[in-house]
């Protein structure tokens, strides 16, 4: 590294020294020529070579390097993007999955539905012969209470123990009918 930048201090340097004097009578009693051209192309050349010598190596790797940045960019984009083709295609087969177990799930419930209806109706209709013997049951009993509260009430009001004349014989023949 320390040899190049004595390199591009000599290249940069020289050509000044060289040049400095801007007579151009002396150059041509010195060269013999009247301008200056080729020697100019031939200092352009040498100062080229050396800038290529000096920065051909690094443009290289910069360039290299942004070239393999970009490749490993795209790499890294193109396998996001299968990945995401293939969560795509999951999410797809966990819809279709789903879509199925909604099916299912909507045919098992209306045949519970179904049989839950059933179940109330049976219980219902088990219910209501149940209340309507009860209410049977009752009527009859009402019927019976209100049969004896008349009896009751007429026996009460209308015979008196001094109407009725029954002796021991008569008694025990009630009795043994009723018992019998």
């Amino acid at each position: 590294m320390k040899m190049k930048s004595v390199l591009v201090a000599v290249a940069i340097f020289l050509p000044v020294v060289l040049l400095a004097s801007g007579d151009s009578g002396q150059y041509e009693a010195l060269t013999g020529r009247t301008n200056d051209f080729f020697p100019r192309v031939f200092n352009f050349t040498i100062f080229a070579g050396i800038l290529y010598y000096l920065l051909a190596n690094p443009i290289k790797d910069f360039f290299n390097g942004r070239q393999e940045g970009i490749a490993n960019q795209l790499k890294e984009i193109e396998a996001k993007l299968q990945a995401s083709k293939e969560e795509e295609k999951e999410a797809q087969n966990r819809v279709e999955e789903s879509k199925v177990k909604a099916e299912e799930i909507v045919k098992s419930a209306n045949k519970e539905a179904q049989l839950l209806a059933t179940k109330i109706a049976d219980n219902s209709e088990v219910e209501l012969a149940t209340l309507s013997k009860l209410h049977e049951e009752k009527m009859s009993l009402e019927e019976r209470k209100v049969a004896k509260d008349a009896i009751d009430e007429i026996l009460n009001e209308n015979i008196s123990s001094d109407d009725i004349h029954i002796n021991e014989t008569k008694v025990i023949e009630l009795i043994s009918k009723k018992v019998a």
